[in-house]
């Protein structure tokens, strides 16, 4: 097993983005005209390790995946990035994972999902040896981790912690019609947030998760909800709001592994908003919460202040929406020396 910084483990599909001139229609016995069908590795493991690499920050990526075609065309995805050490465990009976995106030109996109794979992981094959950093996405997309109020969960961050890394959750919306959407998430918060270093989710997984309707000052709620229950670092993305950043006490941040041990006491009890970048001509929204995620984590593990670690994750996210994701990987006009560019931008932006 090679050394890497950061092990992202979890959810990985593969994403089917078929190209839209004009509204996406669903009717009966019609035939509509689509353009050709995109097709990339996705999921959190994907999304974020890429951009994770693409800042110069050595990755393992870890997940499950089935014995078929889209498990290999998942590991080859993930290979032809470069930089991700690539460890998908082939389950058995199990298909792999994957998601239909739906995305007309400037709109928002819409999820066909199968879970497949994923729903055989329940974190015992994680393995945090030699990294400073376990990433972990999608509980609500990963059911073995949910079961008995997350005990498999706060089991897995509880052995991670003991290995000697810190720990990281996103989440991601929940649908009520699910399974997910009978977990007591209250419950399951109050049982895993004491484990949780860092949290990166959106503004809508924790609503849905919750049940709780939008209103103004709604993520710093949530936020503070978080820190209350045992959380490190909460940073919430609200879309076109930008950013939202909330600390715990210098006393918790030293009990946050390597990574929030390391950082100076400017970054205890901390809230701050970091507004979003500007994007010319956005491509996709599909993996820009992942991007914002490895943003903020690539800060963090170079000991960024907080308001350079906010800016850095809205940056990323940034670059992300802006670029062409038609391939396998990270589009070829943007190389490896450009996007950590952008991020040492971000992370000064006095400077730039």
């Amino acid at each position: 097993m090679s050394i890497s910084e950061v092990l992202v483990a979890g959810h990985v599909c593969v994403d089917l983005s078929p190209t839209f001139s004009g509204a996406a229609r669903i009717e009966p016995g019609a035939l509509f005209s689509v353009g050709a069908l995109g097709m990339r590795v996705g999921g959190s493991i994907a999304n974020t390790g890429e951009m994770l690499s693409k800042l110069g920050v050595s990755v393992r990526a870890h997940g499950l995946v089935g014995d078929d075609d889209l498990g290999r065309i998942a590991r080859r995805g993930l290979d032809e990035v470069g930089g991700i050490d690539v460890d998908l465990v082939i389950a058995e009976d199990y298909a792999t994972s994957y998601s239909i995106v739906i995305q007309p030109p400037g709109q928002d996109r819409t999820f066909w999902h199968h879970t497949g794979a994923n729903d055989a992981f329940d974190g015992t094959t994680v393995d945090a040896r030699d990294s400073r950093l376990v990433h972990l996405g999608y509980p609500p997309l990963l059911p073995g981790t949910v079961v008995d109020e997350g005990a498999p969960l706060v089991t897995m961050l509880e052995r991670v912690r003991a290995e000697g890394a810190t720990t990281s959750l996103d989440l991601a919306v929940v649908d009520p019609a699910s399974d997910a959407g009978r977990v007591d998430w209250d419950r399951f918060f109050d049982a895993v947030m004491p484990h949780v270093d860092i949290l990166t989710p959106s503004i809508d997984d924790l609503s849905s998760a919750l049940r709780v309707g939008a209103r103004d000052g709604l993520a710093a709620e949530l936020a503070d909800r978080m820190i209350e229950r045992g959380a490190g670092i909460v940073a919430i993305s609200e879309g076109e709001r930008g950013l939202l950043v909330r600390s715990g006490s210098a006393e918790r941040l030293a009990r946050g592994g390597p990574v929030l041990a390391a950082l100076g006491e400017e970054w205890a009890d901390v809230q701050i908003r970091a507004a979003p970048v500007p994007i010319r001509k956005m491509s996709t929204t599909n993996g820009a919460g992942d991007a914002a995620t490895a943003g903020l984590l690539a800060a963090l593990l170079r000991g960024a202040d907080p308001t350079s670690s906010a800016a850095a994750a809205v940056q990323a996210a940034a670059n992300w929406i802006g670029s062409e994701h038609t391939g396998m990987s990270y589009p070829s006009s943007t190389t490896n020396d450009e996007a950590s560019r952008s991020f040492r931008e971000a992370e000064s932006p006095a400077d730039s």
